[in-house]
């Protein structure tokens, strides 16, 4: 009725049965009680029926599942107005990357080899239009408690670019062009944000040194949180310069936000 869209994470509470990650070969192997794809994708073949409808714009937050992406695929050649997101842990890791550590968990969690072919196809045919962090932050206690009783959330908004240009781009899977339509253009067309892009419109952009090799560490994090899988991963790229409304806001030479 107020023309937005509706933007949800998909999750059926009686198919969780207690899970915390992936029903995959790890969790049972390790004694951990699973997650269901069918969690994620059946409540957005709800959604997509309902959004069929009313007519109403709807996003699918990080969707980690092959059947997620072919809902939206199929949803999408019905001409309905239907969009969604991924993250970067589900596009560069799987269940068979999981450790006993709180790091390695997040909601939806990491899913199977298939499911993340499927996100990277769904990413280069069109049908996933955006790449967002979930950025989580949890204090250091509430991740250092094993896969079982650590929070659910890990943070990503500082080594997101980094990790995709090295490993997305890098490998020519897709091009720089590609990944900054999926973090930073179709976003602002999805969500109506506006700005950016034209002649005369606010100065809000970042500037990247795309020749910094490094390795994510997170003791250097500017975030209060420090969980993520990707420590001591070796990137390329670092944001050097952040205006926002035309006012410099961040300066990595000196080390700070203004």
């Amino acid at each position: 009725a107020v023309g937005r869209p509706i933007v949800a994470h998909c999750e059926v509470d009686d198919l969780l049965h207690g899970g915390y990650i992936h029903d995959g070969a790890y969790c049972h192997e390790h004694g951990h009680k699973g997650i269901s794809s069918e969690s994620e994708w059946r409540q957005v073949e709800r959604d997509i029926e309902l959004a069929a409808r009313t007519g109403c714009q709807y996003h699918v937050c990080h969707v980690s599942t092959r059947e997620s992406v072919e809902l939206v695929r199929q949803a999408k050649a019905r001409g309905l107005r239907v969009s969604c997101e991924t993250a970067p842990h589900y596009l560069l890791l799987t269940d068979d990357d999981l450790r006993e550590e709180g790091r390695f968990k997040m909601n939806p969690p990491l899913r199977s080899r298939e499911d993340r072919e499927a996100l990277i196809a769904g990413i280069l045919d069109g049908t996933i239009e955006v790449i967002a962090t979930d950025h989580a932050p949890h204090t250091a206690e509430e991740k250092l408690r094993g896969l079982a009783r650590s929070a659910m959330g890990i943070v990503g908004l500082e080594c997101a670019f980094p990790l995709l240009y090295r490993y997305l781009v890098g490998r020519g899977i897709i091009t720089l062009e590609q990944l900054i339509g999926l973090m930073a253009v179709n976003p602002r067309r999805i969500f109506g944000l506006g700005g950016g892009t034209e002649e005369g419109d606010a100065a809000d952009f970042t500037v990247f040194d795309l020749e910094a090799e490094y390795r994510i560490d997170p003791a250097t994090f500017r975030s209060k949180g420090r969980a993520t899988p990707f420590a001591g991963w070796p990137v390329r790229g670092r944001a050097v310069l952040t205006v926002v409304g035309g006012r410099e806001v961040y300066d990595y030479d000196n080390c700070k936000f203004k």
